[in-house]
């Protein structure tokens, strides 16, 4: 399993952690190689079904952000 540094997302750690040749620019749209490499990505992270794993719980992410959320 990957080592997950703070900071970086997941699709960074895995598919991105290596600089992908740019042939028309740097838009991903604008880029068949990058299109390519992020396709394969995301279907092999669908394929293992990956989990998301939050960093805090609902009831702490209430208390540290309740100035966004709507008092009644």
């Amino acid at each position: 399993m990957a080592k997950y540094h703070r900071n970086r997302s997941v699709l960074n750690q895995q598919c991105l952690e290596r600089r992908i040749r740019s042939v028309r620019g740097s838009v991903a749209s604008a880029n068949p190689i990058l299109e390519q490499e992020l396709r394969a990505w995301q279907d092999e992270r669908n394929a293992s079904q990956a989990k998301v794993h939050w960093r805090f719980s609902t009831a702490d992410t209430r208390i540290k952000l309740h100035h966004l959320y709507p008092q009644f």
